[in-house]
C-alpha cells in the first residue's frame, strides 16, 4: 500500500506543480486554494508511503513523478520545448524512479 500512497503523493505533486502556473503568484483564489489543497494532499500521502519505504527512495521517488509529470505537462500545456535531448532527460529520470523502485528495501 505505501508505493500506492507515494504515487498519488506524486501524482498530486504534478497537480500542485502545474497549479503554482495557474495562481499567477496566489493572486488567483480559486486556483490558489486548489493548488494548497493538493500540496498538503501530497504531502499527506508521502509522509504514508515513508512510514515503510525508506525515505531516500522515496523522496527521491515523488521528485522524480512530479518532475517527470509536470515537465510532460508543461510540453503539452503551456507549449514548452519537446526537443530530443529534454526528452531523453526526461526518460533517464524515470529510468532512475524504475530503478529506484526495483532496488528498495521494502
Amino acid at each position: 500500500m505505501a508505493w500506492v500512497y507515494l504515487l498519488i503523493a506524486g501524482v498530486l505533486e504534478v497537480g500542485w506543480a502545474v497549479g503554482l502556473k495557474y495562481t499567477d503568484g496566489f493572486k488567483r483564489l480559486w486556483p490558489s486554494v486548489w493548488t494548497l489543497a493538493a500540496m498538503f494532499a501530497s504531502f499527506f500521502f508521502l509522509s504514508q508511503a515513508l512510514r515503510t519505504i525508506p525515505v531516500g527512495t522515496g523522496y527521491a521517488v515523488w521528485t522524480g513523478i512530479g518532475a517527470v509529470g509536470t515537465a510532460i505537462l508543461g510540453i503539452i500545456l503551456f507549449s514548452e520545448s519537446a526537443a530530443a535531448p529534454r526528452i531523453l532527460c526526461i526518460g533517464l529520470i524515470v529510468a532512475g524512479i524504475i530503478g529506484l523502485k526495483l532496488t528498495a528495501s521494502s
